[in-house]
């Protein structure tokens, strides 16, 4: 069954169909620092001590894409330093272990985090884990500042030439537990071009729900076009022999901020705004 979920005060639109994986476990208790979340602008605080992110990726590392009855996800060899993210908030060198997209049955909705209560219509993953304090990805997975996760979010627009060479592989993928190689592709053709971001602490939104991620969330979307997305949506979360169940809908409900900060790299202009107004005869201090 399908559950009708508010996402906490958000507008309309952001009523969400979840799919069943949830049903059973939001009801597993979770900590106080669970992914996703809505990111208000103006109560993240800018940080200028933070650098930016360095990305290098090397597009041999890229092994296949596999259909694992929740998303697609696109798998690269880890066992050494080849392609790595550093910076930002990150103390160590990470490793991309996988990227993944998370996406909604229509335009409207389908990111895991929102921006100002915003819905994207999807929302791309690219996990690494820190081999400098773990010896495996497993491990990681489990402990604190064990992964960095960097948010993309998609919006309509223009066609993503780079993407288009992974939607083509899709079909080949179709049904949970089909995996196809797909060697050479380097997914920083899949980052924005502007440097800015958010970063908080916060869990894994899919099970085992792990509190081990630090969440480097991309201000700035890229453009793909409906066609694209719709190949998305073509996806089944059934195996060969199933009743079809198209892959929509595969992201997980809001959860609480809680005594958490959302630290941005970039300075905003909310409090110069308030200030930049004509005062008034009673020289009165913004709130």
């Amino acid at each position: 069954g399908f559950q009708l979920v508010s996402s906490r005060g958000q507008p309309p639109m952001c009523f969400l169909l979840v799919q069943p994986p949830w049903e059973s476990v939001d009801l597993v208790p979770g900590g106080d620092r669970q992914s996703p979340i809505n990111i208000r602008w103006r109560d993240s605080v800018y940080d200028p001590g933070l650098k930016p992110l360095t990305i290098s990726y090397d597009p041999t590392t890229c092994l296949h894409v596999w259909n694992n009855g929740y998303s697609f996800l696109v798998e690269f060899e880890d066992s050494a330093d080849k392609s790595v993210i550093k910076g930002g908030p990150l103390e160590h060198n990470y490793r991309l272990k996988q990227f993944h997209f998370h996406w909604g049955a229509v335009d409207a909705w389908g990111s895991e985090h929102t921006v100002d209560s915003k819905c994207y219509p999807a929302e791309l993953h690219l996990v690494h884990w820190n081999a400098v304090k773990f010896e495996n990805f497993e491990d990681a997975a489990l402990e604190e500042n064990g992964l960095a996760v960097i948010g993309v979010f998609l919006k309509l627009g223009k066609y993503h030439k780079e993407l288009q060479k992974l939607v083509d592989i899709l079909p080949s993928v179709k049904h949970k537990d089909m995996l196809v190689e797909f060697g050479s592709f380097d997914p920083s053709c899949l980052m924005p071009t502007c440097p800015d971001y958010w970063t908080y602490s916060g869990s894994l939104t899919t099970p085992p729900l792990s509190e081990s991620v630090t969440w480097i969330i991309k201000k700035q979307p890229i453009e793909v076009d409906h066609d694209q997305l719709e190949q998305f949506r073509t996806l089944l979360f059934t195996s060969e022999g199933e009743k079809e169940k198209r892959m929509v809908d595969n992201f997980r409900p809001l959860q609480p901020l809680l005594n958490r900060t959302v630290r941005s790299s970039f300075p905003h202009d909310y409090v110069l705004n308030i200030q930049a107004k004509p005062k008034s005869s009673t020289s009165q201090v913004p709130p």
